[in-house]
């Protein structure tokens, strides 16, 4: 996959960049997905999540908002969370 060059790119950095991750709604996986946010983003608020549980109680919609610097974190955030054993789905 080639890089995208600044001007071709839809999104202008740095920008608040919101990121939607579902899970089993579990204890620690707020505190997990805050975690992940922090390593891409020092300066990321955990009290900004936004919490969606599922109409059963079972799973737990987030929605975080990094400051992204660039196309490369955004990747490299999403491969994170993806693979992080609490997350089932990250928009």
């Amino acid at each position: 996959m080639r890089p995208i060059p600044p001007e071709e790119s839809l999104i202008e950095y740095p920008c608040s960049f919101p990121i939607k991750v579902m899970g089993a709604q579990v204890d620690g996986f707020v505190e997990a997905i805050a975690h992940v946010a922090r390593q891409f983003d020092p300066s990321f608020d955990p009290t900004t999540i936004e919490h969606r549980p599922s109409r059963a109680g079972t799973y737990l919609g987030l929605t975080i908002t990094i400051t992204a610097t660039s196309r490369a974190q955004l990747d490299e955030l999403y491969r994170t969370l993806s693979t992080h054993p609490l997350v089932k789905v990250v928009l």
